[in-house]
């Protein structure tokens, strides 16, 4: 084959929800049985399955044409070894991208949407059919990126975590969380369900979730039970201008408890360079750090464990 370059090219994969179910129940035809016992419809992973598996075997046979070719499952990302001059392409939804992006240290990733007519992809720009216009662009760096700002978790042991979308900081089940939180020059002791960082990229996920909440509540409480959709919107103004290039994030306390011995006036603010959130670990066991919502891929969090929350060194590139 007469490729356009000797360079790597990553295509990074997910399993569909068909071949999770095989893997829980070894064939196929338990996993119809188990699914239309439920209810569901067993077609609907079928074609789901089938459209995937199609994009993927046209996007290697396209990336096949331009360079080296390396297919990796998203499971391994955490062991695998990215060569600097490797260029990424993941097949996925956008958690893929994500997930993606916190292994790489400046390589640029193409976010391929496997199935338009499913995903609406705000991190897939791309099809497969780009990809033999685009990727010869790419893979010289001459193609226009977006940078990315990260969360990083470091711990007194010396572990790290990156977040591209936010880090939680809590227990690992339904418990609360004892932790002692300093941001600046204020400190106290929190129980609560947890903490979560937010970058820019993530502020429209997990953070919009926790300050829609929060102001449709606050909002109930003052009017005694009735909200105003228009009113409980306006806590999103909080983070107004908070994108993926910002260099700061926000960390928002789940559920802070007051007691005698615990606060809740910290529970909300901007995470700098200047100014990093450090949470030390009170709880003796469970308490884990994960980011970007894959909890397999986490740090121990127990008593004796200080982490300190800031902004990441490294910078997520995305090919626009």
């Amino acid at each position: 084959m007469n490729r356009q370059t000797d360079k790597k090219i990553v295509l990074v994969t997910r399993p569909t929800r068909l071949a999770e179910l095989v893997i829980r129940f070894n064939t196929v035809s338990q996993a119809k049985f188990y699914v239309e016992h439920q209810g569901a419809d067993f077609s609907d992973y079928l074609r789901e399955d089938e459209t995937y598996h199609r994009a993927l075997t046209e996007a290697e046979t396209a990336l096949g044409e331009i360079g080296l070719v390396q297919t990796v499952d998203r499971s391994f990302l955490p062991n695998f070894v990215f060569a600097p001059e490797d260029t990424v392409v993941t097949l996925g939804q956008d958690g893929l991208v994500a997930n993606t992006l916190k292994y790489l240290d400046g390589q640029p990733v193409v976010g391929v949407n496997p199935d338009p007519e499913r995903w609406d992809g705000r991190l897939l720009p791309f099809r497969v059919r780009d990809l033999a216009k685009l990727m010869p662009e790419v893979v010289l760096r001459k193609r226009t990126t977006r940078s990315v700002t990260m969360a990083k978790a470091t711990l007194n042991n010396g572990q790290t975590l990156y977040g591209v979308n936010d880090l939680f900081i809590g227990p690992k089940t339904h418990t609360s969380a004892r932790y002692f939180i300093r941001h600046g020059k204020a400190s106290e002791t929190h129980s609560s369900s947890g903490v979560i960082v937010s970058t820019g990229m993530g502020a429209t996920g997990w953070l919009k979730s926790l300050l829609t909440g929060a102001g449709a509540v606050a909002i109930a409480v003052g009017n005694q039970g009735k909200t105003d959709p228009k009113q409980a919107g306006c806590y999103e103004q909080a983070v107004a201008g908070f994108n993926w290039e910002s260099q700061f994030l926000y960390f928002t306390v789940r559920e802070p408890f007051p007691t005698r011995t615990t606060g809740t006036s910290l529970v909300f603010g901007r995470v700098t360079s200047d100014t990093p959130l450090i949470l030390e670990s009170q709880m003796a066991e469970n308490g884990v750090i994960f980011s970007d919502g894959i909890e397999k891929d986490f740090l121990e969090f127990n008593s004796g464990t200080q982490a300190v929350i800031g902004i990441a060194e490294k910078k997520g590139v995305l090919v626009e």
